[in-house]
């Protein structure tokens, strides 16, 4: 396992739950006893990293089989040509609120979550640094997600440009119902930006005496570098939905031609915007694949440094490629060159990634739980994705790829098999840790074998109806294009269906009383200072700061032994 890892605390600290906790060792909001109405005011009002990290998780599953609903309407439409389940418009709405839901509602949610349970618990910190910017960061988000789910029902139209609000789409020709989406992504923007400020001022500020920066585990050196494009990205996207909705309604044109502004400018500060982004939603994946490899190869990761090294690579080379979204857009040969190359170049710190968890799988003592399986079929297809990913950044040849479903496979090749899964795998891990008590081992099998089967048989064949020529968002096809489009429409369902044992999984572990009593020490090969606290963690971890002892290097020959 990586030496970052292997801390070794000096003293006692928060292991027992009387430790610290004797003012109220278990807040009242954990169950209904005392009534509806304090165990409501003490989830909307809680400071605790581990409330809002639950808060953050359970409304990102609740988003998540919203977006797949939506989803698996759109596969519906598409299961045969000739289709007459949704007139287009609705299809188009479908779409639109499908991705927003999923990037904004399921994958950036989940990750937050996952980041406020865990940073301070992999750190030795009692808490984040901005207790009550925690919470205000998390309730912005239901209402923002109300005004967007209830954008659908305004009269006129829902949103029906894309989840990119392409102008002149959302400008000359978007309906009513556009300014509620502003509104609604302003809101997550906010949300987004403050969660980043936090966990910069939490790792930098609050941890262990003793913990360098190289000690830190993997997952929260993504984290910490997620947060700096956090702050760059999503203020880009606040302005260029600002000018959107100046464009709508106080007589600037900005995108409008006419007006001599420039549809194309748009799209160069949305994907300025929307690079950053991609990478906002697979760098905490990279962060957790990198803690769950080494401890079921019980081996420390191969490469820690490089690996810091790569994400940082990554994060930077992230700001300068946004161009490859738009070869097509008229745009001269010398600057697509460019784009061209910069693109290329991420290949390099991403396969340094992809190497160094193979390295440390080579040769390792492997077990094959649940984890270990999300964590392996990410390394798969994520890899998959990125090569995908080259194709599209060759210029002459995205000329073909452009606006197909070639594209549509590539991006949730990268979000589904790459982002989706490891929110899966890092659930699977933790939970342990979390609860107190083991999941259902067999179930997470089960679940892990039909989600894996069947996101391959819904998104591969995109590849080939892309390659064929089959354009994005089109609610009806040509005859050639039936047999693939039937598949990932079986596909789809079958992964839908398959999430919720996942969810029955997930409840059974959570409110059961019959599972198995967890160890503190969850997995045989994990180190580091989560896995010195209590099972299930006790609410305040670590009220006297753990004082790391060992240098790296001890650590290194103590684990070689």
């Amino acid at each position: 396992m990586s030496h970052e890892q292997h801390l070794t605390p000096s003293h006692d600290h928060g292991h027992s739950h009387s430790h610290g906790h004797d003012h109220h060792d278990e807040p009242t909001h954990h169950s209904m006893k005392n009534g509806i109405l304090p165990w409501m005011k003490g989830w909307i009002t809680t400071t605790n990293h581990k409330d809002i990290g639950t808060l953050y998780l359970f409304f990102s599953l609740i988003m998540l089989f919203y977006g797949g609903a939506l989803a698996l309407l759109i596969r519906l439409q598409l299961f045969q040509p000739g289709a007459r389940f949704f007139n287009p418009d609705f299809y188009n709405e479908l779409v639109t609120i499908h991705g927003l839901v999923m990037v904004f509602g399921v994958i950036m949610p989940a990750f937050v979550g996952l980041a406020n349970w865990m940073i301070p618990m992999m750190i030795g910190a009692p808490d984040m640094a901005l207790p009550r910017l925690n919470n205000w960061s998390f309730w912005l988000l239901p209402f923002a997600f109300s005004l967007l789910i209830i954008s659908l029902l305004v009269p006129g139209s829902g949103p029906n440009f894309g989840w990119t609000l392409y102008a002149p789409l959302s400008t000359t020709y978007g309906p009513p119902s556009t300014d509620y989406l502003i509104v609604a992504i302003h809101m997550m923007g906010i949300s987004s930006v403050l969660g980043a400020i936090n966990i910069i001022a939490t790792i930098t500020n609050l941890r262990a005496p003793g913990m360098t920066w190289m000690m830190m585990p993997l997952f929260v050196w993504t984290w910490f570098i997620t947060a700096f494009l956090l702050i760059g990205a999503m203020p880009v996207l606040a302005g260029v939905v600002t000018m959107v909705l100046f464009d709508r309604h106080f007589g600037t044109s900005f995108f409008n031609a006419a007006g001599g502004g420039d549809p194309v400018m748009y799209q160069h500060l949305f994907w300025f915007f929307g690079h950053p982004e991609v990478y906002i939603m697979i760098l905490p994946a990279f962060g957790i694949i990198s803690e769950v490899i080494p401890t079921f190869s019980r081996k420390k990761l191969f490469g820690h440094e490089f690996m810091v090294g790569a994400v940082a690579a990554i994060a930077i080379l992230s700001y300068v490629v946004w161009g490859h979204h738009m070869f097509t857009a008229g745009m001269a040969v010398g600057t697509q060159l460019y784009f061209m190359y910069a693109t290329m170049l991420i290949a390099v710190p991403t396969g340094i990634k992809v190497f160094n968890w193979v390295g440390t799988m080579w040769r390792g003592s492997l077990t094959f739980e649940t984890p270990m399986l999300f964590a392996i079929a990410f390394v798969i297809l994520f890899t998959i994705g990125g090569f995908s990913g080259l194709m599209l950044a060759i210029a002459p040849a995205d000329y073909q790829y452009q606006d197909t479903y070639f594209v549509v496979a590539h991006f949730h090749y990268v979000l589904v098999a790459g982002a989706l899964l490891s929110i899966f795998c890092a659930v699977y891990y933790w939970l342990p840790k979390w609860t107190g008590r083991y999941y259902n081992e067999t179930l997470g099998k089960w679940h892990f074998w039909l989600t894996v089967i069947s996101l391959n048989l819904t998104f591969f064949p995109m590849h080939f109806l892309g390659l064929a020529g089959m354009p994005r968002r089109i609610t009806d096809y040509a005859l050639q294009y039936a047999e693939f489009n039937m598949l990932a429409s079986i596909g789809a369902f079958v992964l839908g269906f398959s999430q919720f044992i996942f969810l029955y999984n997930l409840l059974t572990t959570v409110f059961g009383k019959k599972n198995q009593k967890a160890d503190d020490r969850v997995w045989e090969g994990s180190h580091g200072l989560e896995w010195t606290l209590a099972s299930p963690a006790p609410y305040h971890s670590f009220t006297s700061p753990p004082a790391i002892t060992m240098t790296k290097h001890e650590v290194e020959e103590k684990f070689e032994e």
